[in-house]
């Protein structure tokens, strides 16, 4: 450690004694809260140690001591951590009016990001309107079914790609095939373009980069989230370099939206491409002539991207990753999916969209895969808008509250045998991922749900779907097994990238 380094570190450490001496000696109220059971936090850092680096198993091994309703003092704030299914539906659900708030970490505020952002927005006339706006217009079912085929064209060209390293008998990394896939199949929906059409290009590369950066620095554990007084400094440096990828991001995004406002401009508005994009755009026009969309306005469209495309292409390939690294390590149930896609969709012929419902097997395995690796695994951290009572315990206002939905998936008095993968037991279930069944949130529930859920469902459904149905898959030559550890971020990955060999269905 240089001197430097250790000189902030000194300065941050006397800067944190200092505001705890305070907090301690000043209490802002007498009142005894019986707050939920939870470790002995240590002074100044509270339970920080407690978390290690894979917050989501430390959490849920705590639960076990503590129980599913808990409570932690991560430096300077209260956490509550829920891990049972009726406790997350009474937070999602039964105090919604307390509840529904998030924890806005200070990365978010990089270039005023959560002041446009659905995700970071409170509850109010603004978000809902944005969240009808994207509901009823922009990813709604009748929406998405007039795109459909384009989304078959680009796992056409997936497949195609599969097939070179089928001929040439090498491996492939699955995530990243998944997430250029994924990135074009949201691009295509939303742009009629390919956004990055060459796999192997810098543009690629770094749009991959861009947006593992974002995911990276907002998961991080942040000071300025645990001691706030530390936000107008950010001695990490988190939200700086959250703000220069925010920015490629919505440098992207504007030269997108230029090009098709000169267009039209050219056009004198004839050229319609019938995406989303479009939509947006009238949105934005109609509301500059007082028309009900004036809050749709050019930074609204630019951050609803910023908000989507991370969040879509991390969360879907990095889903259907976490599948296929289970279905090669249990070639049985691999063979199981790959015969009710014969038996469904006819050798030689394409998944489409609208052979999903047909597929119980190929839903089974998603939702499987959804309960054992959540990608969101503490789900978007919510906030307490007041004192509040929850199953006989306090909890306080400005609490931070975490749905442990990785520790629900691993319930033993949930799920039987929840450590091993068994799509099976979806089959005879009437339980379903669209926030009705609270042993499998995996989008979330209730008004914060997220809003991509159909475009996500159908994507990832599609492209797994249509990698069992054309290849057969095997680990490379001298790999015994597939590791399955996780690395924690905002999203649950893969520790070790999945790679795979391909093999043709004749």
């Amino acid at each position: 450690m240089d001197l430097i380094t250790s000189i902030l570190c000194f300065v941050l450490i006397l800067c944190i004694s200092i505001k705890a001496i305070r907090s301690y000696s000043n209490p802002k109220s007498s009142k005894k809260l019986n707050i939920p059971p939870g470790p002995k936090p240590l002074p100044i850092i509270g339970n920080l140690f407690d978390l290690g680096n894979k917050p989501h198993q430390s959490l849920a091994r705590l639960a076990k001591s503590y129980g599913p309703l808990m409570s932690l003092k991560l430096g300077q704030v209260t956490t509550i951590v829920v891990s049972s299914p009726a406790l997350a539906k009474e937070v999602i659900m039964g105090q919604s009016q307390f509840f529904s708030n998030r924890s806005v970490p200070d990365a978010a505020h990089a270039l005023g990001h959560c002041q446009y952002s659905m995700a970071w927005l409170p509850v109010s006339n603004y978000w809902r309107n944005l969240r009808r706006l994207s509901n009823s217009q922009l990813l709604a079912a009748s929406v998405l079914d007039a795109n459909m085929n384009l989304r078959h064209n680009k796992v056409e060209d997936l497949l195609r790609e599969v097939q070179k390293s089928a001929n040439a008998g090498q491996a492939m990394e699955v995530g990243k095939a998944a997430f250029l896939t994924t990135l074009n199949l949201l691009s295509t929906t939303f742009f009629s373009m390919d956004l990055l059409a060459d796999p192997n290009s810098e543009t690629v590369r770094q749009f991959k980069k861009d947006v593992v950066g974002i995911f990276e620095e907002l998961g991080k554990s942040n000071m300025a989230d645990h001691f706030p007084f530390l936000k107008k400094f950010d001695p990490q440096g988190i939200r700086r370099r959250t703000e220069l990828y925010f920015q490629k991001m919505l440098d992207l995004f504007n030269r997108i939206i230029d090009e098709r406002l000169q267009r039209l401009k050219e056009a004198n508005g004839s050229v319609k491409e019938n995406d989303i994009l479009d939509n947006l755009i009238n949105m934005m026009l109609a509301g500059e002539d007082n028309r009900g969309y004036d809050q749709v306005d050019r930074a609204a469209i630019s951050h609803f991207l910023l908000d989507l495309f991370p969040a879509g292409t991390d969360t879907t390939s990095a889903t259907l990753e976490w599948a296929m690294a289970e279905l090669v390590k249990a070639p049985e149930i691999m063979a199981k999916a790959r015969k009710e896609l014969e038996q469904v969709i006819g050798k030689g012929n394409q998944v489409k969209e609208s052979d999903i419902n047909q597929l119980p097997y190929l839903q089974a395995i998603v939702k499987e895969t959804f309960r054992l690796h959540p990608v969101a695994p503490l789900l978007v951290p919510r906030i307490a808008d007041g004192d509040v009572e929850l199953y006989g315990y306090s909890v306080p206002k400005d609490a931070k509250v975490l749905i442990n939905i990785w520790a629900i998936g691993r319930d033993s008095n949930v799920w039987e045998n929840f450590e091993e993968f068994i799509p099976e037991r979806f089959l005879k279930s009437t339980i379903e991922t669209g926030g009705r069944d609270f042993e499998l949130i995996p989008f979330g529930a209730g008004r914060r749900i997220c809003p991509g859920i159909l475009l996500a469902n159908r994507m990832l459904h599609l492209m797994l779907g249509s990698l069992l149905h054309s290849f057969d898959w095997k680990l490379e030559d001298g790999v015994e097994t597939v590791n399955l550890d996780d690395k924690f971020g905002l999203t649950l990955q893969l520790a070790q990238p999945l790679r795979v060999v391909p093999i043709a269905i004749a």
